[in-house]
């Protein structure tokens, strides 16, 4: 199994793309941390796949504050005994929320979790990767990360700002054992919306003409994207580092 003997931690794991990644790891051998801020469906899919014979544990973190991203690398370097994979996949919407209409809470949190999380976790792994003399991180970006007109306003900065972080940490520590990369979904069947509030009828209604008028024709399952992750963070990409892979069903090459 490809990830045999290797620990990762995955965020936003309790649904999307984060639960097909944990249960795509998990089946190929990893033991994996599932982090995820909402209580109840991680833990209801880390004893779903703790019945099946997996090798995880559930840690329920705020991803985009110091002590929840301690809590979860703790958790598996205590439990575990090392990291080996990093998947920065949490992340929250802004319903297409152009510049001038962007409340500055909801800028905040957007930027919060989808950029200054993975940075946090990013800093707080590097070291551990570094004294192991190896490590992989992926990070969920986004096809709004690669143009402007596929998010709202903070969403897009957010996703640019990840793919920059991407890169950073690849040239800056490749040499060092440490491969750093990132994918850009387009179109996926996910739930994903404001963190812990309620979209908006408008909004929502913005996300759908949205989508409908520029996508492409088929939404992507969150297996496939997850078959992409757990590819970068494969020893089968073991020359790749600083890649920003677009899955988007050929959205960015329209």
């Amino acid at each position: 199994m490809r990830f045999e003997q290797q620990v990762a931690v995955v965020t936003g794991a309790a649904s999307g793309i984060g639960r097909a990644l944990v249960q795509r790891l998990s089946s190929e051998g990893a033991a994996v941390v599932a982090v995820d801020i909402v209580e109840e469906p991680l833990q209801a899919l880390v004893t779903e796949l703790q019945g099946q014979g997996a090798k995880l544990c559930a840690c329920c973190a705020d991803v985009a504050s110091e002590s929840g991203v301690e809590a979860m690398l703790t958790t598996a370097t205590s439990t575990y005994g090392r990291l080996d994979i990093l998947c920065n996949n949490a992340g929250i919407m802004d319903l297409m929320t152009p510049a001038a209409e962007v409340p500055l809470e909801l800028w905040e949190r957007v930027l919060a979790v989808n950029l200054y999380g993975p940075f946090l976790a990013c800093r707080r792994a590097i070291p551990i990767f570094l004294e192991q003399g190896s490590g992989t991180i992926v990070n969920t970006a986004s096809e709004a990360g690669l143009r402007g007109g596929a998010a709202g306003t903070p969403y897009t900065v957010s996703k640019h700002g990840l793919i920059g972080l991407t890169r950073s940490i690849a040239f800056h520590y490749g040499e060092r054992g440490i491969r750093c990369n990132a994918v850009c979904p387009g179109a996926v069947a996910t739930a994903i919306g404001l963190g812990q509030g309620t979209p908006s009828q408008s909004g929502l209604e913005r996300v759908g003409a949205f989508i409908h008028a520029s996508a492409p024709s088929r939404v992507a399952s969150p297996d496939e994207i997850a078959a992409a992750i757990a590819f970068l963070a494969s020893k089968e990409a073991s020359y790749i580092n600083g890649a920003i892979l677009p899955v988007d069903g050929g959205w960015l090459a329209a």
